[in-house]
């Protein structure tokens, strides 16, 4: 059973999110909030294994929280959903080491089955909203990426958080063709021999 912590300031919306966990067989929601600066308390009591955590909350941003959760070393997966799905949120939430980022729009069956990727150790993205923030960075702060687009990114962090090359496509919603094409364009940027050494290049030289 995947334990899972609801964290989202409007009423109606949280008792959506929760009405909709209930109904699968594997996820029960284990702890509730209205507010930012309860999260930390509230898993330290109930202990989820996935927070499905609001942006904009009172008493404190949701990604700055989870920012202290991965400061205190806490083994919760962080999966931010919001109606703020701007590149900035994004890469914030990206620095500050969550493990998902979808946005309230998407299809309500695709939370759930973020839900369980996340607690598997997957890393769950909104692809259109990686490849915008990519473009709408300046010339100042691309150079953090290296040489690897956006996409490019997203699949070698994946690769590097343990996800099978196998897996890629089905959670990251690409053809096998453009998964293959960005794979391997990723492995020609590091010089590695095979996708998951790339990952571990790319991640040693900061682009990830």
């Amino acid at each position: 059973m995947i334990r899972v912590l609801v964290a989202e300031d409007q009423n109606l919306i949280r008792g959506a999110l929760v009405a909709l966990m209930s109904l699968e067989s594997d996820i029960t929601v284990v702890a509730e909030t209205a507010r930012g600066d309860t999260i930390l308390a509230e898993i330290e009591q109930h202990r989820p294994d996935v927070a499905v955590v609001d942006i904009d909350l009172p008493g404190m941003d949701g990604i700055v929280a989870a920012q202290r959760l991965k400061d205190a070393g806490s083994p919760v997966r962080i999966l931010v959903l919001t109606s703020v799905g701007t590149p900035g949120n994004f890469d914030r939430a990206m620095q500050a080491g969550v493990a998902g980022f979808l946005v309230k729009d998407a299809p309500s069956d695709r939370l759930c089955r973020a839900i369980r990727d996340v607690c598997a150790g997957r890393r769950v993205i909104d692809i259109e909203l990686a490849d915008s923030s990519s473009a709408s960075a300046g010339p100042a702060e691309r150079p953090r990426t290296g040489p690897l687009t956006q996409r490019e990114r997203g699949i070698l962090s994946a690769l590097h958080d343990g996800m099978p090359v196998a897996a890629l496509r089905s959670v990251l919603g690409l053809s096998s063709a453009t998964l293959q094409a960005h794979v391997v364009a990723a492995v020609s940027k590091t010089g590695a021999p095979d996708p998951h050494e790339a990952a571990r290049v790319a991640y040693h030289k900061g682009w990830l």
